[in-house]
């Protein structure tokens, strides 16, 4: 009997870094993905990567994994960018920018030329800056392009906060917004634990939220990179994790609520920046920014996220 013939769920790496082969690792694990292509400068760190995970296929999913090229690209859901220079101690995500912007005016053109309708996700920082240039470079709907912007600053907030409230993180719902950096913003106004904003939730089970308290939490989950940096020189399990759910939401058409790098219009005055705001995410790429009811320290926060963003912006030549 003939095989159906159909295309399976390519997914594309360009960067095998730490970050890119951790993610590539996790879609292995979980099985999301039919087939995982690396792509790399350095063709033998690609190769050796490959050959490791498929050592792990047996004993994990049936998954077609290879070192491959820019074609390769050709096909795939999704390819996602981890490719960059690497975040020095004591450095800024934004002092980044122009070495990596050099290398995407190179990255984005062949992967759009072999795969024009596909969705780029872009991991590499200063992640919001890049996804603009990515789709500046690109010619993409904005929808095709998106960043992973403040899902891993998100997951870190939840992490805080369920160990000072003694819960399971994943019962607690609150979100960073704006830059994946150190002018990122937290919502405290909507986080809540159990449909409750916190401080009726501590009200009603005599807990501590003290601003003193919180401004700890925000200061420990904004700093968090660095203090990994300083401590094992990279970040890469946790975004790995992080990029995984948002392909998971692309790849299962899930229209799955995250907080990730969108082309923003219209949006408390700001426009024509990527940042971070939750968004349903599915097969189309992002398929609405939610609009949030912030408060006005909140919405002063997102503006001035976007002004940094701007004039930075200003700055490149695309």
């Amino acid at each position: 009997m003939a095989k159906n013939i159909y295309q399976p769920n390519r997914v594309a790496i360009v960067g095998t870094g730490n970050v890119g082969a951790t993610f590539a690792y996790a879609l292995l694990l979980n099985g999301l993905a039919a087939e995982i292509v690396l792509i790399d400068v350095n063709k033998s760190k690609a190769e050796g990567e490959a050959m490791d995970l498929n050592h792990g296929v047996p004993l994990a999913h049936p998954t077609r994994i290879w070192s491959g090229e820019y074609a390769d690209c050709a096909g795939a859901a999704v390819t996602v960018i981890t490719a960059g220079a690497a975040q020095k101690p004591g450095e800024t995500r934004l002092d980044l920018v122009q070495r990596n912007i050099r290398i995407f005016k190179q990255i984005v053109p062949e992967i759009v030329r072999h795969n024009p309708e596909g969705i780029i996700l872009v991991a590499t920082n200063p992640v919001d800056i890049l996804t603009y240039a990515t789709w500046k470079i690109s010619g993409l709907p904005k929808e095709r392009v998106i960043g992973s912007g403040t899902i891993l600053d998100t997951a870190r907030f939840r992490y805080m906060l369920s160990e000072h409230f003694d819960v399971d993180a994943r019962s607690v719902h609150a979100y960073i917004i704006g830059e994946h950096g150190d002018s990122e913003v937290p919502v405290w106004s909507l986080a809540n634990i159990a449909g409750m904003r916190l401080p009726i939730f501590c009200e009603e089970n005599g807990m501590d939220c003290q601003d003193d308290a919180l401004d700890q939490i925000f200061r420990k989950t904004r700093d968090a990179a660095y203090e990994i940096i300083e401590r094992k020189g990279a970040t890469y399990y946790a975004v790995g994790n992080g990029l995984l759910r948002i392909v998971e939401a692309i790849l299962r058409d899930q229209s799955t609520v995250m907080s990730i790098s969108n082309y923003i219009e219209n949006y408390y005055g700001v426009n024509d920046v990527y940042l971070s705001l939750p968004a349903i995410v599915d097969l189309g790429g992002t398929e609405r920014v939610l609009r949030l009811r912030l408060n006005d320290k909140e919405i002063e926060g997102f503006q001035h996220s976007a002004k940094v963003m701007r004039e930075i912006i200003e700055q490149i030549e695309f």
